[in-house]
């Protein structure tokens, strides 16, 4: 099914272009024919794309039986502590991206020193957990076809105009959202005690950082981007399409301000919409900064902020509208991304290669967990994205 899904998508491609090519040359019967081939080639990438998407829903779903994980760690471990590298599926990045806590099983865990280098982050950004994640396994790139503008129809006074020309309806025009990728390189550190561990401990105990390394640096790639020479795998802000043109809507604005919400909350969606299953993205401080805002009453707040869950996520009522929030501390302070984001694609184009060296932080005592993994995105709606920045 994956095989048949690249073909579908390189077909769609290869008519989109020729569609592109034939409206340039005024060839409308050309245009017709290959954006019907468009149309047709995209309920046959649904239909296969919903099977792959249950077939992978049944594989993540599907956990293995605790003795089945006892006995991988076991074996992952020895691999690890004879310095050899471990390949963890796509299947396992997924189930660990969308988990902020790695659980390789029930394996009881003998009390002893503590081998974690505690600090950073307490909480990986939630949004890693909102936006869509699929496997682009054994390709070189993918190519999202998306609308910018849609068609519209001519209208006409029949009895005025008959018997003459009717004016030309529009159609509509699409872009291509290229999604690259790149190679992502994870480090963290552990104690040198972790070597007293039990194999299957000691695998555990490297996954959990490695992957939690992954997921800061996937946060990373979501918002920022990711760029190495001449390849470019794009982040929120940063998203452009085939064309080099803009995906997202971007805007500036001075300071956060009794009105900043509201200007994101409407220049969001189309004009038919307001801010469907949209998600606010901003720092702790520009948080603080929408919490310290007050009206002519100066012991009123202007907004009710709630947190949720582990505190990265939460409300801000404003009013009668309610903004959903997710803290990034990957953006830059000022900078304020509101809009859905299922609206952005991240692809894991790989295994995620884990490994462990002694050498590099040998002289503190510690050793050095290395990974390595495939992984680009991309934003796939048009204007799917506003993003404010002073």
């Amino acid at each position: 099914m994956k095989k048949r899904l690249i073909a579908l998508a390189a077909e769609r491609t290869t008519a989109l272009n020729a569609a592109t090519a034939a409206r340039e040359a005024k060839n409308e019967a050309e245009f017709s024919a290959q954006m019907e081939k468009v149309y047709n080639l995209n309920a046959e990438i649904e239909k296969v794309q919903s099977l792959i998407a249950e077939q992978e829903r049944q594989i993540l779903t599907a956990q293995p039986s605790a003795a089945e994980v006892r006995d991988m760690a076991a074996e992952r471990g020895v691999q690890l502590m004879n310095r050899q590298s471990v390949k963890i599926s796509n299947v396992e990045i997924r189930r660990a991206l969308r988990n902020a806590v790695t659980i390789t099983g029930q394996i009881v865990q003998p009390t002893g020193a503590g081998s974690e280098i505690h600090g950073g982050d307490s909480a990986i950004a939630s949004i890693l957990d909102l936006v869509r994640v699929e496997d682009m396994s054994g390709l070189s790139g993918w190519e999202e076809p998306y609308v910018i503008t849609e068609g519209t129809a001519a209208t006409a006074d029949p009895v005025a105009k008959s018997g003459t020309a009717r004016a030309a309806s529009t159609d509509p025009t699409f872009g291509i959202a290229q999604i690259i990728p790149m190679e992502i390189t994870t480090t963290s550190y552990v104690d040198r005690n972790i070597g007293t561990l039990s194999p299957a401990r000691y695998f555990e105990k490297v996954q959990a950082l490695a992957l939690r390394a992954l997921r800061r640096d996937a946060v990373k790639m979501i918002v920022n981007g990711a760029v190495d020479g001449t390849k470019t795998s794009y982040g929120i802000k940063t998203a452009k399409n085939k064309a080099n043109s803009n995906i997202t809507k971007i805007d500036t604005y001075t300071a956060i301000d009794e009105n900043t919400l509201d200007d994101l909350y409407f220049d969001y969606g189309a004009d038919s919409e307001l801010g469907g299953e949209a998600v606010l993205q901003l720092t702790k401080a520009d948080l603080k900064a929408i919490g310290r805002l007050r009206g002519t009453n100066e012991k009123q707040r202007l907004f009710t902020i709630t947190p949720q869950g582990n505190g990265n996520r939460g409300v801000i009522a404003d009013g009668g509208v309610q903004i959903p929030y997710v803290l990034v501390p990957q953006l830059t302070a000022g900078d304020l991304i509101y809009g859905n984001p299922m609206h952005y694609l991240l692809g894991l184009f790989g295994d995620y290669e884990i490994r462990v060296d002694e050498s590099v932080k040998s002289i503190e005592r510690m050793h050095t967990i290395l990974g390595d993994a495939m992984i680009g995105g991309n934003v796939v709606e048009h204007e799917g994205f506003v993003y404010y920045h002073v």
